[in-house]
This record gives C-alpha cells, structure tokens and sequence, in this order.
C-alpha cells in the first residue's frame, strides 16, 4: 500500500518507520530538514513537499502539534484535501480539537475523501514498539480500512464514535494523564523530603491503592525507572508545553458543554507555571521539580 505520511516528529517519525518495516511504500515529509535526514538514513523515502508525498498514495497519515497546523494543512484552496485523489482515505494522528477534526472530516466528504481522527496514547515507546493506543472517530467502514494501517502502529484500536470523537477520548484521557502526574510527583517529593527511598516508596505506592500508570511505567523521580525520561534529564518522551496544550483543549471542551473540572483546571496551571518557569521542552513528568525541595 503507498501511504503518505506528514509529520515525522517524536511520535510520527518512529510510526511511519513500522509502517515502513511493514513492507508499505511509505513517502515521508517534516518541516525540521533533521527530522527527515535522520529518518532517510534509516530507508523511508522522504518528499520535497508535503503535497509530494501524495504521488500514488492511497492513505494519508499525519501527526502534528496542533488543531492550526491541521487545519492548514488540509483546509483552503492550498490544503492537500484540495490535492488528494477522491476515494483516498485520511487518518489524522494528531492530538487536536474535536471541532477541527469535524471540520476537516466534513470537508473531507465534500470531495469525497474519507477522513478518521485517531489520536493516540502510548508516548514514544509505544510509538517505537508498535503498541500504541487509538481513539477513532468516523464511520465504521472507514475505521475498518484504516485498521490494517493502524494495527502496523498500535496494539489497541477504539471506536469512540463519530468524527471528533477520538479527539474528546483524547483529551479526557490526557486530562487524566495530567492529574495522576502531579498527584504522583506530589506524593513522591513527599516521601523523600521525609527521607524515604524513592524507588522503595514507589513500589509501596505501585503495589498499594495509589498504584497507577506513572508508578507502572512513568515514574517521573530520576533513577527509579531507567527506561523512563526522568532518567534520561527529562528528554524525549511528551513535552510539557504538549501536555499543557491538551489540558488546554480539556478545558476549552469542558467550558463548551458546561461541565465541571476543577482538577484539570488546576492540573493545567500547574503545568503553565513549570513551563513558565523554563521547562516547556522537558518530558511531562518533570512537573515533579515543583515539588522537590531546593
């Protein structure tokens, strides 16, 4: 299959590489000449131009930073859904607002092109490892010719509903992600202020009825998990102006429908005072230096 894939970031570079290892003809495009470079060297073909990667393409991948990027991309008389062939079928990766997605999808059927949102969940590792978690909006015909792509990403494939509705999936889940972190980090700068061993409580609170996905996977106190970014000074992983982005749209929704929450409101100042304070570029789980002594 001949797929266009438009956003080889942190998480979009090692996607397109599994479909590529597949065996799918995969033609590559980022706006960072690095990103491209690296990933030429390892074999996918990379497009001039984003437009370029839609030469004989059947599906079109993209993975952005946000719902303006999007939106630019596909829309107006310059944007590829004025360019891609009808009958071609989209999947946006992307983590952006529900609106922007439902614009686009409805867009999409004007010209007779089939557009899913499918966010996901995992972070680089499971970007790597092929075992990410999607979120799709859309039909139900156009999810099943999407899975085939999807399953060469990802390990899990949830029908959320219509288009848009991976995005509100999306957002709640992160909202989540957002208020587990702080609580965890919170809880963690507790312990060894009282001269706990980080790793000892770790597994105490992991194994206990504190016990969540950061503790499991994330721990965002250096030297407990080797595998996570807290060890590697915070690099890589999901960044926290990312993080602070999709608190953002959680509480942009929440006003839009009237619902109360108050912790992802206050998960989402945090957040804007860590990036504030110099950290927007550190993986998520560095909100933890909020809490450590000194």
């Amino acid at each position: 299959m001949k797929i266009a894939f438009i956003g080889l970031g942190n998480m979009g570079g090692p996607m397109a590489m599994n479909l590529h290892k597949a065996g799918h003809q995969v033609s590559g495009f980022d706006l960072s000449e690095a990103a491209c470079k690296k990933y030429a060297a390892d074999g996918l073909a990379i497009a001039a131009t984003a437009a370029a990667t839609l030469d004989g393409a059947e599906v079109v991948v993209s993975m952005l930073p946000a719902s303006q990027h999007v939106e630019a991309l596909y829309l107006g008389d310059k944007g590829l859904l004025a360019q891609i062939a009808p009958g071609t079928l989209v999947i946006d990766s992307s983590t952006i607002a529900a609106a922007s997605s439902r614009k686009v999808a409805e867009e999409g059927r004007k010209r007779g092109i089939a557009v899913i949102d499918a966010p996901v969940s995992g972070g680089t590792g499971g970007a790597i490892a092929g075992t990410l978690t999607f979120m799709v909006g859309g039909s139900t015909a156009d999810l099943e010719r999407a899975r085939p792509v999807l399953e060469k990403m990802g390990a899990n494939i949830f029908h959320a509903g219509d288009a848009g509705a991976g995005q509100t999936a999306k957002i709640c889940n992160n909202m989540l992600l957002g208020i587990l972190m702080v609580g965890t980090s919170e809880a963690l700068a507790l312990g060894v202020a009282n001269g706990l061993d980080p790793k000892v409580l770790s597994e105490i609170m992991r194994r206990s009825s504190g016990g969540n996905w950061a503790l499991e996977k994330y721990n965002p106190m250096p030297g407990v998990m080797e595998t996570a970014p807290a060890s590697k000074n915070y690099a890589g992983g999901f960044g926290t102006d990312l993080m602070l982005k999709d608190l953002g749209l959680a509480q942009e929704n929440a006003a839009a429908v009237r619902a109360s929450t108050p912790l992802g409101g206050l998960a989402r100042n945090l957040y804007a005072a860590h990036s504030l304070a110099g950290h927007g570029a550190l993986d998520f789980s560095s909100v933890l230096k909020m809490f450590q002594k000194g």
